[in-house]
């Protein structure tokens, strides 16, 4: 489970008594047996469907920046203060001022 925020607030008994009354009563909120799961089908493909191939193909495009053809590599790595105080004093984009600067160190001196 897990980490809790601080404060987190949890149902009383008769809370959570209540909680389980309104699932066991609503007939669409059954728990799945082995059958529903063979039924089920991925929603690109049962979408299209029920509310037509567009508004299924706008629902399903994928959402979020797009994906970089090379990806970069994290990692933690330790540096002067002074070095890094100078390429965050450019302002932003300063890690990608400090990734420029390693890449053109590494063409002209080669991998070390």
């Amino acid at each position: 489970m897990p980490k809790l925020k601080p404060n987190t607030i949890f149902p009383t008994p008769q809370e959570e008594a209540a909680i389980n009354a309104g699932i066991a009563a609503d007939p669409d909120a059954h728990e799945w047996t082995e059958d529903d799961f063979k039924k089920a089908r991925p929603a690109h493909e049962v979408l299209p469907a029920l509310i037509g191939a567009r508004a299924a193909g706008q629902m399903l495009e994928r959402r979020g920046r797009p994906k970089l053809e090379t990806t970069k590599v994290h990692l933690n790595l330790r540096l002067d203060a002074d070095v890094v105080e100078a390429f965050k004093a450019g302002g932003p984009g300063w890690q990608t001022r400090m990734n420029d600067a390693l890449k053109a160190w590494v063409r002209t001196h080669g991998a070390a």
